[in-house]
C-alpha cells in the first residue's frame, strides 16, 4: 500500500459525494429522473434503521425501459445484443427491434403457462441470447426471475428452486464447454426429483434429442406457440416490486437469496454505468461475466440495455478454441470497454503476450476489473505490456448484495490517479468507513472491517423470505452499520485497499496481515502463475501463512524455489510475515465464477469438514491439495 500523496479530489466529484450523503432525497431524486417512470414517487427515500425503501409509490418496469423506451425514441435498429461463442465460433447480432419482438413473444408464452405477477421463474441456461430474453420476459410481466449459473450441479440447482418456490424452469438441452456438450436438461431432471414445486420446464433445443417428461416439459418453440393470442406487453409495477432473486454462493450455510426491486436497482446500476464505466449509447460494451452472477445481471443484460448501447454476450472460456479468442472478439467488434475479472487476466497472462499483440485493440478506451483484488503483476501486464499504458485499467469493488460498484475510480465523472492494488474511493452514495469489531472508526492505514453507514439505492433491502437472517448478518454483526464482510484499509488520500474477506486475515504474532497482500507478493515472482494463501496454526506465533502455489507452464517446484518465495515475501512485506508450508500444485480450488475457495484449503489443512462445495469448478483441485498437504505434513 502506498502512503498518502496529498491528492485533491475535484470539486464536482466532492460535491456529488457530499450531497448524496447529506440530502439523499434531493440527490437521488434528480438521478432517478434519467429513467422512465409510469408514475412518480411519493418520496425518494424512507429509512428507519435498519429498514429502508426507495421511491415508494412510484411505478416503473425494467424490461420496458430496456426495450420499449428505446423504440419510442427511434433507436430500434441499433444492435442490442452481440452474441459471440468460442464453442463453434458462432456470432449473432440482435437489434433492439428484434429483441423487443422476441421478448414480447416469450412474455406471452409465460402468461399462457399461467405465470402471474410475483411468480418465480428459475432460469438455468448457458450464455446465449435466450437467457437474456427469458430474464426480460419475466420482469416484463411482473414475475420474478431466479437465474442459476449453468455450471451448478443438481443439488445447488434444487436448493435454489425449492427456496424460490419456482413454478417454471427455463433451460437448454445442452451448454458447451471447450467444445464438449454438457447436458443441462439432465441436471434439471435430477434437481426436479427433489424440487417438486415445478409445473413446467421449457427446453431450448440446441442439439435436440433430450428426454422430455410428458405433461411437464415443452420446447421453447412449443412455448411460443402457446403464447399466440396472449399479450406480451410490459405492465407497470411498484418501484419496490421484486425484479429478481439472486443467490450468493453457499458456504457453510444455505445460499442467501439477495433481491433487487425494479426501481432503485435501475437507478443505481445506470448511475454507476455512467459514473464508473463511462457507458454511452454508442458504445460496444463487453462484460465477460456469466448471467448467473450479479455482474451478468447488471452489466451484461440490464444496465447496457437501459443505457441503449450494444452488449456482448460470450459463451465459452478465455482460451478456447484459441488462446487469442478474446482479443479477436475485441478487434472484430471494436469493443470500447472491457469488464474482466483478475482470474481472467491471469488466464490470458499465462498464454503469453504474443497473442494480444496479434490484434488491433485500439478501440478500447477503458478496462475494468473486479471480483477479487487485481494483483500488481496482473495489472502491470495488462496495462503496460498489453495496452502499452494507453488504456486505464481500473480495479473496483462491489458485491452481489450491492448490485453495482461501491468503491471505484469514477472515470465517467473524472479520472483519479490509479494506485495499483487499490479500489480507489467510495463512490457517491456510499458512506464508507473502516471500523473495529465494536464499530469504532479506525485511523488511516489501519486494517479493519469495511462497512457502510447508510443504505444506498443498489443495496439489497432483504434476503428472500429470510429477513431475520438479513438483519442479523448485515446490520447487526457490527450494530449500526451495514457489514460487508470485507477487510480493508483506507489510506491518507481516502483510497480503499481491500485485504480479502474479514475471515481471510492472518494474525501472525499479533500482527494482522491480509491473504491478498501475501498472494500479491508471491505473484511478483516470475515463475508464479497463481496462488492461494490461508492461515495455519503455529505454536509460537499463533498463526502463519500457508501458500498453495501454481507455477507457470514448464516450471517445476523445488525446496530451493520454495525458499526463494518465502524470502520474497519476507523482503516485500517484512520479517513479521512468515510463510510456513508452501505447496506446489497445478490448480487451486475455485468457484465456477473464478473465486478462490480459501475456506476449502483452510478446512483441508485443519482436517475439518469441507461444508458445501457444489460451486467448485474442478473437484480434483481438492484431491490435489489434500495430497500435497499429506506429503509435507
Amino acid at each position: 500500500m502506498t502512503s498518502g500523496t496529498g491528492l485533491e479530489i475535484p470539486s464536482h466529484l466532492n460535491w456529488m459525494r457530499r450531497r448524496a450523503l447529506e440530502d439523499p432525497e434531493e440527490f437521488w431524486g434528480k438521478i432517478a429522473e434519467n429513467i422512465h417512470w409510469f408514475k412518480p414517487w411519493d418520496r425518494v427515500f424512507k429509512w428507519e434503521y435498519p429498514e429502508f425503501s426507495w421511491f415508494p409509490g412510484a411505478e416503473t418496469n425494467i424490461s420496458y425501459n430496456c426495450l420499449d423506451y428505446h423504440l419510442s425514441k427511434g433507436r430500434g435498429n441499433r444492435a442490442a445484443i452481440i452474441w459471440e461463442s468460442g464453442e463453434g465460433e458462432q456470432t449473432q447480432v440482435i437489434t433492439y427491434n428484434q429483441l423487443h419482438y422476441r421478448v414480447e413473444r416469450f412474455a406471452a408464452a409465460l402468461r399462457a403457462m399461467g405465470v402471474n405477477k410475483g411468480d418465480r421463474v428459475t432460469i438455468y441456461m448457458p450464455m446465449i441470447p435466450e437467457a437474456a430474453i427469458a430474464m426480460l420476459a419475466t420482469t416484463r410481466i411482473g414475475a420474478v426471475h431466479s437465474v442459476v449459473f449453468g455450471g451448478y450441479g443438481y443439488g445447488a440447482l434444487a436448493d435454489r428452486i425449492i427456496d424460490a418456490e419456482s413454478r417454471i424452469v427455463i433451460t437448454s438441452d445442452v451448454g458447451y464447454r471447450k467444445g464438449k456438450p454438457v447436458s443441462l436438461k439432465r441436471t434439471v431432471d435430477q434437481a426436479l426429483a427433489v424440487a417438486k414445486c415445478v409445473e413446467k420446464v421449457v427446453v431450448l433445443e440446441r442439439e435436440g434429442g433430450a428426454e422430455m417428461v410428458e405433461g411437464r416439459d415443452i420446447t421453447w418453440d412449443q412455448a411460443l406457440d402457446l403464447g399466440r393470442g396472449e399479450s406480451g406487453k410490459a405492465i407497470p409495477v411498484d418501484a419496490n416490486h421484486l425484479a429478481f432473486i439472486l443467490y450468493t454462493s453457499g458456504t457453510m450455510s444455505k445460499p442467501k437469496g439477495t433481491v433487487q426491486p425494479h426501481g432503485s436497482y435501475q437507478v443505481w446500476i445506470t448511475a454507476m454505468a455512467k459514473w464508473v464505466y463511462d457507458m454511452k449509447p454508442e458504445d460496444v460494451w463487453w462484460s465477460t461475466s456469466d448471467v448467473g452472477w450479479i455482474v451478468g445481471h447488471s452489466y451484461v443484460v440490464y444496465a447496457p440495455l437501459l443505457i441503449g448501447c450494444s452488449t456482448i454476450m460470450y459463451e465459452g472460456v478465455p482460451t478456447h478454441p484459441s488462446p487469442d479468442i478474446w482479443w479477436d472478439i475485441i478487434e472484430r467488434n471494436r469493443v470500447t470497454q472491457l469488464w474482466i475479472s483478475p482470474t481472467g487476466v491471469r488466464a490470458l497472462m499465462q498464454e503469453g503476450i504474443e497473442y494480444p499483440r496479434k490484434h488491433d485493440l485500439s478501440s478500447l478506451r477503458l478496462v475494468l476489473c473486479a471480483g477479487e483484488v487485481l494483483n500488481p503483476p496482473a495489472y502491470e501486464w495488462l496495462h503496460k505490456d498489453v495496452l502499452d499504458g494507453r488504456v486505464p485499467v481500473i480495479d473496483h469493488m462491489w458485491q452481489t448484495e450491492s448490485s453495482g460498484p461501491m468503491v471505484g475510480n469514477p472515470y465517467g465523472i473524472c479520472m483519479l490517479p490509479i494506485k495499483s492494488g487499490a479500489a480507489t474511493i467510495p463512490l457517491p452514495g456510499i458512506d464508507a468507513d473502516v471500523v473495529d469489531e465494536e464499530g469504532k472508526s479506525l485511523p488511516p492505514g489501519s486494517k479493519g472491517n469495511f462497512v457502510v453507514r447508510k443504505p444506498f439505492p443498489g443495496l439489497t433491502p432483504t434476503l428472500w423470505r429470510d429477513h431475520e437472517r438479513y438483519l442479523a448478518f448485515y446490520w447487526n454483526t457490527i450494530p449500526g452499520v451495514y457489514y460487508t464482510g470485507d477487510s480493508a484499509i483506507i489510506d491518507e488520500d481516502g483510497y480503499v485497499w481491500f485485504q480479502g474477506r474479514a475471515d481471510e486475515v492472518i494474525k501472525i504474532s499479533a500482527h494482522r496481515i491480509g491473504t491478498i497482500e501475501i498472494e500479491s507478493a508471491l505473484l511478483a515472482h516470475p515463475k508464479v502463475a497463481e496462488t492461494a494463501v490461508v492461515g495455519e496454526p503455529d505454536e509460537l506465533r499463533g498463526e502463519v501463512a500457508a501458500a498453495f502455489v501454481v507455477l507457470n507452464p514448464g516450471e517445476s517446484g523445488s525446496e530451493e524455489l520454495a525458499q526463494e518465495l518465502r524470502t520474497l515475501v519476507r523482503d516485500m512485506l517484512g520479517p513479521i510475515v512468515i510463510v510456513g508450508h508452501l505447496y506446489f500444485v497445478t490448480k487451486v480450488p475455485k468457484t465456477r465464477s473464478g473465486k478462490i475457495m480459501r475456506r476449502i484449503l483452510k478446512s483441508l489443512m485443519a482436517d475439518k469438514p469441507l461444508g458445501d462445495y457444489t460451486t467448485i469448478e474442478d473437484p480434483s483441485a481438492i484431491e490435489e491439495a489434500k495430497e500435497a498437504i499429506k506429503t509435507l505434513q
